[in-house]
């Protein structure tokens, strides 16, 4: 790798990073944290980075002490482990100082991990993100040795999605009737194309969603994992999508998948389910219900922005909000053994053990459609097999409350409760 390539790369990344405009998220730096960002493609992991790289230079902070590497960058193409070293090489011909190192997309330098963990070794401060959640693979967690804390980037939640417009609601706004119908279009558009933050000031945001599929279909899955059969893997895909709502069993997929014409077999559906989940394009949600061979294999699977999920649907209403609320949960209590759903005699949506709290998602409670009464019974009988302090019924518009002999249950529309306080 030529220095001056990289000489050119820092400087061009030192008058860019001032100038862009950063949605300042909830998120609280530790002074002295080193840190690894995963999540999506376009959650806002780069983000996070400009806005912690802002903050030090709002605090006197100069480029002299900083050094931000975007991977993605072409001119970096063929870059190798090896050469990482050059950076820490240039930056102290350059300045002479140690710097506080921002490593961005890294996953592209095969073998990072060592360099990450010898940074921190030598008491370097490190910022690195990620799109592939085999960043945080077993081996690599052992490499990195607890030396970084650990982030999961989603898409903007609500209530960043706002602020991103220029609407900032607090926890005790009073809502006019020209506010609340504000926000009720805001949902609308965050309903059915999510939150990706570089699209949430898109007038036409499909073209833009579809892109960014396209990137992790084919790079992150298809290339990364040299798939040949792709027609099998749109298909699994587009099943998966219209099967938020349904636990679905790798052989059930295998054979779905393979009525198409598109022949596979189990292992390949588990490994095309790994390369999605790595991509964190789907995330699964396990039955708490279930004993542990059907929890692994018979999941629910959310997709991690709606926006996404919404390219595979048609009259996708249900499934969306379900989705919606998945990804709330998730976003909150974490991808792994924190969110459940319950199949045993009855259904509900989910149950979070950390709050006992019971949820079903319902687009409209209806009673002559049986629809109340089929989602408030399992709530009740749910709560004489689980813990249940709190239920609720998630709706796209109504809101009531429903008590039942000692029993309460709260109905309230998906924007409310996105917007407020939950547990």
């Amino acid at each position: 790798m030529d220095k001056n390539i990289l000489k050119t790369v820092i400087a061009d990344n030192q008058a860019e990073v001032p100038k862009y405009e950063v949605i300042p998220r909830d998120f609280t730096f530790e002074e002295f944290g080193n840190y690894v960002f995963v999540g999506i493609r376009r959650a806002g992991k780069s983000y996070l980075l400009y806005q912690r790289m802002q903050q030090l230079l709002a605090q006197g902070i100069g480029w002299d002490e900083m050094l931000y590497i975007n991977f993605e960058d072409e001119r970096l193409g063929g870059m190798t482990v090896g050469d990482l070293n050059l950076l820490l090489e240039v930056h102290l011909e350059l300045y002479g100082k140690k710097p506080i190192l921002f490593l961005d997309e890294i996953q592209n330098i095969a073998g990072w991990e060592k360099f990450a963990r010898r940074m921190a070794d030598t008491k370097h401060r490190v910022y690195v993100t990620g799109s592939n959640a085999k960043m945080l693979s077993q081996d690599i967690q052992t490499t990195l040795g607890g030396r970084y804390i650990t982030v999961d980037v989603y898409p903007y939640d609500f209530k960043e999605f706002l602020t991103a417009n220029n609407m900032n609601i607090t926890g005790n706004t009073l809502l006019s009737t020209e506010a609340k119908a504000g926000i009720l279009r805001k949902f609308n558009d965050y309903f059915y194309f999510g939150g990706l933050p570089e699209g949430a000031k898109l007038l036409v945001k499909r073209d833009y969603l579809t892109s960014i599929y396209q990137k992790i279909y084919l790079g992150d899955i298809v290339t990364r994992h040299a798939v040949e059969n792709t027609f099998a893997l749109r298909v699994l895909f587009k099943k998966l999508a219209e099967s938020v709502k349904q636990p679905m069993s790798f052989t059930r997929i295998a054979n779905v998948v393979s009525s198409t014409g598109a022949k596979i077999g189990t292992n390949t559906v588990i490994n095309y389910i790994e390369y999605a989940k790595d991509a964190w394009l789907i995330t699964p949600v396990q039955n708490i219900a279930s004993k542990l061979v059907d929890k692994e294999t018979t999941p629910k699977y959310y997709f991690t922005d709606n926006g996404i999920l919404n390219l595979f649907l048609l009259e996708g209403n249900t499934s969306l909000l379900e989705n919606l609320v998945a990804i709330h949960l998730l976003r909150i209590y974490g991808r792994n053994d924190a969110v459940y759903f319950y199949n045993k005699g009855i259904e509900v949506d989910f149950y979070i053990p950390e709050i006992s709290t019971a949820i079903q998602v319902c687009y409209t409670l209806d009673k002559s459609e049986g629809t109340f009464d089929r989602e408030v019974n399992a709530l009740l009988k749910i709560s004489n097999v689980l813990d249940c302090r709190k239920l609720l019924i998630i709706t796209r518009d109504m809101e009531q409350t429903l008590e039942f002999d000692s029993q309460v249950i709260e109905v309230i529309p998906a924007w409310k409760w996105l917007l407020g306080t939950f547990g």
